[in-house]
Formats: structure tokens, C-alpha cells, sequence
């Protein structure tokens, strides 16, 4: 197989807003914790997103390692904030395109890209190379919105359907929660360009999305003001243009939030209920609402290398 050359855009790296303009092609790593090589911690069928997305069949959910965004409550960080250079798997485009056909050929919906937007040349390779090659099931970009608008524009033709985060709504809890002041609206800008290149969302006849933009954000505690503010707000930009997603499993790690005890206590059902009342009296109806009570670190996948494999084939 012809040795693996990153992209130019790694050399003096620019691919988010923190433009660390360092040399990720010769080793060096930046806030996110990744050099130029593509690094996976599991590959598998997914059973916990959207039913749009996950079906009864699964999403072929692929997780990359290192992240730009400093999140406190990370339920990730084993492959987000610990070690993030060394963690994962390293392949090739290449070998992620392999790895794609196989989550097809295991019957899943889609492809479910998890936070590569630190990856996004190599990605972008390996989705091309993939589709070139007779991949027909959606490709999903899984991401923060934490990423450049230039970025995003490698990505374009090659994403069917965009999974974007609004994660805060002020510079202020960004800043804190974050370690991003210009979260918002880099968020803001990050998602505009995903509607601008996918369109409405579509559907085939199973209920199973095929293109558009689903706009994640997850209830946080003492978050519901902020949470009816980015309601609001992206409804009145966007209205059925996309969807929203409001959820309600946050999990607090309280190991890891001994400096932030206010986030220690996830919000309560009333909250949640709140709203959802408050979208509905909005007019929003194009949206995945979750019932029950908040889901459990179980729903966390294990990041054991599962359905990844070195060059060779040979698992890991």
C-alpha cells in the first residue's frame, strides 16, 4: 500500500478557530492533542443515536481520537483529553475507507463520523476514496461545531448529513465549560455552512435520514435559559430546514469535576419537560425529543479498539 502523505493543511495547522499554526506533519501535536495521523478508538454498530440515524440496524459509528474543545463534562475523554497523541489506532485513509465497507457490509445505516473534525484532510481522503469506490450509505459528520468554515469546505460532496452540536449559547459558560470563548458563533457559522452544503433533511422509506443538518444540543444544569435561547434561536433561522435534537442524558463524572460543583447534578425531568413545551409553543416540530429519565454511562462505548485493524488486517 503507498505510504500515507498528510495533507498540506496539517503543516502549519489552521483547522479550527484556535489556528495553533503548527507543523502536525512532523509529529507536533496542538491543543487537540493529534499530529497528522488518523487515529481511531473504536469502529462499530451504534444503537444509541437518533432513530433516524440508528434504526433497528445500527450506525456504523467510527470514533476519532483528540479533540479541539476543553469540555469539563466530557463523557469521552478517555480518547478526547487523556493521552490524546498516543490513544487509538493510527491507519491510513486508506484503511478508514476498508473499515467504512466493512460497517456497510454489517448492515449499517450509515457512516457516523465521531468527532473528526481535528481530521478533517485525512477524512476527506478517505471518504473520496470510499465513494470512488461504490460507498452509497450516508456519510455522517459527527462534530462539535468547533470547526472553521474553510475546513467544512473540504468536506463538501463528500457529507450527506451533518450531527452538529450548539453546546452554550453565551461566550461566558463557553469560555468556562469549554476553555472556547468563540464557541457560539463559531457554532453559529460552523452550521450555517452545513445547511448551505446538505439542504433539508431527507428521508428514504424506512425513516432513515439520507441528507440535511440535525442540530444536537444537550440540556446542561442550570442550562435550561440558555438551552430556550438556542431553541429560539435556531428555529427562527432555520425553521424545518433542519432538525433539532434535544437531549437529556447528561452524566456527570463527579471525579472530574471537583472544580465545577455546580455541574456535579444533571437538570431535572421538570427541566427537560420545560423545555420541550417551550419548543412545541415555539412551532418547532421537526425534532427528536428523548422520554424517561436521563440514560447511563453504559450508553458510553467501550474504546477498545473494536472493528479496528492495523494495516495488515490483523486486529487489534
Amino acid at each position: 500500500m503507498q505510504a500515507y502523505q498528510p495533507s498540506e493543511a496539517y503543516q502549519v495547522c489552521r483547522l479550527c478557530p484556535r489556528a495553533c499554526c503548527i507543523d502536525r506533519s512532523a509529529g507536533k501535536r496542538g491543543f487537540c492533542g493529534a499530529d497528522a495521523q488518523l487515529r481511531i478508538a473504536r469502529a462499530a454498530l451504534h444503537y444509541w443515536e437518533e432513530p433516524c440515524i440508528s434504526g433497528t440496524e445500527g450506525s456504523g459509528a467510527v470514533f476519532f481520537t483528540g479533540c479541539n474543545l476543553g469540555c469539563v463534562f466530557c463523557q469521552n475523554y478517555e480518547i478526547s483529553h487523556l493521552a490524546t497523541g498516543m490513544t487509538g489506532t493510527t491507519v491510513s485513509p486508506q484503511r478508514l475507507a476498508e473499515i467504512f465497507f466493512s460497517l456497510r457490509d454489517q448492515q449499517a445505516n450509515n457512516i457516523n463520523l465521531v468527532t473528526a473534525d481535528v481530521h478533517i484532510p485525512a477524512v476527506a481522503e478517505a471518504i473520496r476514496f470510499a465513494k470512488t469506490q461504490g460507498l452509497s450509505i450516508p456519510v455522517i459528520f459527527n462534530s462539535s461545531a468547533y470547526v472553521t468554515v474553510e475546513s467544512l469546505h473540504m468536506l463538501e460532496g463528500l457529507v450527506d448529513v451533518y450531527l452538529p452540536d450548539f453546546k452554550f449559547y453565551s461566550s461566558s459558560k463557553a469560555a468556562k465549560y469549554l476553555r472556547a470563548a468563540d464557541y457560539p458563533q463559531t457554532a453559529r457559522r460552523a452550521i450555517e455552512e452545513m445547511v448551505r452544503q446538505v439542504g433539508a433533511c431527507v428521508f428514504d422509506a424506512k425513516g432513515r435520514i439520507q441528507k440535511g443538518v440535525i442540530v444536537r444540543h444537550l440540556l446542561m444544569p442550570h442550562g435550561l435559559l440558555e438551552a430556550k435561547m438556542i431553541v429560539k434561536e435556531l428555529y427562527r433561522t432555520y425553521k424545518d430546514g433542519i432538525y433539532l435534537s434535544l437531549m437529556n442524558q447528561y452524566t456527570p463524572i463527579t471525579a472530574h469535576l471537583k472544580d465545577y460543583p455546580e455541574l456535579r447534578k444533571g437538570p431535572s425531568e421538570a427541566e427537560y419537560t420545560d423545555l420541550i413545551e417551550y419548543a412545541l409553543a415555539l412551532g418547532v416540530t421537526n425534532a427528536y425529543m428523548q422520554e424517561g429519565g436521563t440514560v447511563s454511562e453504559s450508553f458510553i462505548p467501550a474504546f477498545d479498539g473494536t472493528g479496528v485493524e492495523n494495516e495488515e488486517g490483523m486486529p487489534v
